[in-house]
């Protein structure tokens, strides 16, 4: 089965409204022609409406970095997925390890809102890794595994068709430090190799997983190559289109090799 490659851009705490604009304008002058690579922007909540119009007529999908796991209610600046649903956002990022590590999000609050945004016909992005600790400890795959059960527990197959993993070794974000092409494939066919032994060969090889760490011009197209590796979710080089462009640019070769 073949899986569509995925670039996906994650802002972070960066481009307000105005900035948004500017840089969707020339995200959709560079980006032509690439519907053989899903292409993907996750600006903050303030700049969500800005980019949406933005991209109107665009192949570049529209996602949130987060959103909360109730529909309505006293829940003072959160964000619920039918909200994020009605300005028309397509994917959001969930579980990323800044959500775990600076704000504190266990497993179990993970998994509520991975189910939420289901519920909402949201794509979730959930990310997943290691930190240096633990890749030190040999315990790589052990937390991996951990966090992909935890954060689908009482989902089912057929809930999962739209799920899209990514993999981000702690250490590797922002560091510029990045996993070896091969280190990182080892962690990404185990990865698959636990889907398919919780929910059946068919959503294995459909779902794609997504490689976060530093990734970079210069060793997207050697990690987009990898056989379970289905394309970034980057976040420093997303910022610039200079920098995001030649990414996707790497994608494409990779789609095509």
């Amino acid at each position: 089965m073949t899986r569509t490659l995925m670039v996906a851009g994650n802002w972070k705490l960066h481009h307000g409204p105005q900035d948004t604009r500017r840089f969707i304008q020339l995200l959709n002058a560079d980006l032509r022609h690439t519907s053989s690579v899903q292409v993907v922007v996750a600006p903050p909540f303030t700049s969500l409406a800005a980019a949406h119009e933005a991209l109107q007529g665009s192949d570049i999908a529209l996602a949130a970095q987060n959103c909360w796991h109730e529909d309505k209610g006293a829940f003072t600046g959160e964000v619920a997925p039918s909200m994020l649903r009605e300005i028309g956002v397509r994917y959001v990022i969930l579980g990323h390890s800044e959500r775990r590590q600076l704000f504190l999000e266990a497993d179990d609050l993970i998994n509520k809102k991975l189910k939420a945004a289901l519920a909402a016909n949201l794509q979730p992005i959930f990310c997943i890794g290691e930190t240096l600790q633990e890749r030190e400890e040999g315990r790589t795959q052990a937390v991996v595994a951990q966090q992909v059960r935890l954060g689908l527990q009482g989902l089912a197959a057929d809930e999962l068709r739209s799920l899209v993993l990514a993999y981000e070794p702690v250490w590797a974000i922002g560091t510029g430090k990045t996993a070896s092409p091969a280190q990182a494939q080892e962690v990404h066919a185990a990865i698959r190799k636990l889907l398919r032994d919780l929910h059946g060969d068919d959503l294995a090889q459909r779902t794609r997983i997504l490689y976060g760490g530093s990734v970079k011009a210069d060793n997207a197209e050697a990690l987009f190559s990898q056989e379970d590796i289905d394309g970034g979710l980057v976040g420093g080089a997303s910022l610039k289109a200079d920098s995001f462009v030649p990414i996707v640019r790497a994608a494409l070769l990779a789609s095509r090799a």
